[in-house]
């Protein structure tokens, strides 16, 4: 069976953030998926299935990291929607059945696509004694996100702080469920974005995610809440770094991004 590695949220290859995806005819075992996703060794692997038509979605879909299935995901959406598309397996809207729901990939002629994800929920929290710590900067403000999305998103001083963390990832585990999206307001949105994150997910196998999609559903009502405007641009800026349009829909956030096939090859085991 075939196997691509795309990068997600970017046009560029070695950018954005990497997934596997795999199409199949149905979902194996699940210590099958675990072990293809630890093999892969990305952020996340994707596995999907197309359903028979006349349903309420048209590709089932699962994600693994190397360690854990997780209940939602960005990134490995688009990658799967790019593959999807590339190959001529599926043309307009694809809608998948995930555990997160039914989420819809819509393409556009300039070659992005637009997930639909729902929106996470933004709970004021008081600051949890030693994240300062943990993290490396004092949180200006901290939020829970919801059990979709299982963070805690942490707003500090400025990019500048953001991009310099150095973060004690072991002790950054006892504060979510999967991790912690830093953030803060671009310093120039001439650059071409309106915030910046960072999202370290040590819970899940992921000292720092690159780009991450499912973030964005608690990231942009957070800053279109600040800044004024429902649709955004986020910059994460990891290592790799990519770029996110977000545009908040009340109860649906819009996630609009590029990916790029960057591997292709034949899986030899089932």
């Amino acid at each position: 069976m075939r196997i691509r590695i795309v990068d997600a949220f970017t046009d560029r290859p070695f950018t954005g953030n990497p997934a596997g995806v795999l199409l199949l005819d149905a979902f194996p075992d699940d210590d099958w998926l675990q072990n293809v996703a630890l093999e892969v060794n990305h952020a996340e692997t994707a596995f999907a299935h197309r359903l028979p038509a006349g349903g309420t979605a048209d590709w089932a879909l699962r994600w693994f990291t190397p360690v854990t299935e997780v209940a939602m995901c960005g990134h490995a959406t688009l990658a799967t929607a790019h593959v999807l598309y590339s190959t001529g397996a599926h043309e307009g809207p694809v809608r998948f059945d995930t555990r997160s729901g039914v989420l819809t990939a819509t393409p556009a002629g300039d070659g992005s696509v637009t997930l639909d994800f729902p929106t996470a929920p933004l709970t004021p929290v008081e600051v949890p004694a030693g994240v300062a710590e943990a993290l490396g900067a004092a949180p200006a403000a901290v939020f829970d996100t919801g059990p979709n999305v299982g963070d805690l998103l942490v707003e500090l001083a400025d990019e500048r702080t953001v991009r310099g963390l150095a973060p004690d990832h072991k002790a950054l585990a006892a504060y979510s469920a999967r991790g912690i999206i830093a953030t803060a307001r671009a310093e120039d949105p001439g650059r071409g974005y309106d915030f910046v994150s960072r999202c370290f997910f040590p819970n899940v196998g992921i000292d720092e995610d690159p780009v991450t999609g499912s973030a964005h559903t608690a990231l942009a009502p957070f800053w279109s809440g600040r800044l004024g405007s429902p649709d955004l641009t986020g910059c994460q800026a990891s290592r790799r770094s990519g770029l996110v349009r977000t545009g908040l829909r009340a109860d649906r956030t819009l996630l609009t991004g590029r990916a790029v096939t960057v591997i292709e090859g034949e899986l030899l085991t089932r």
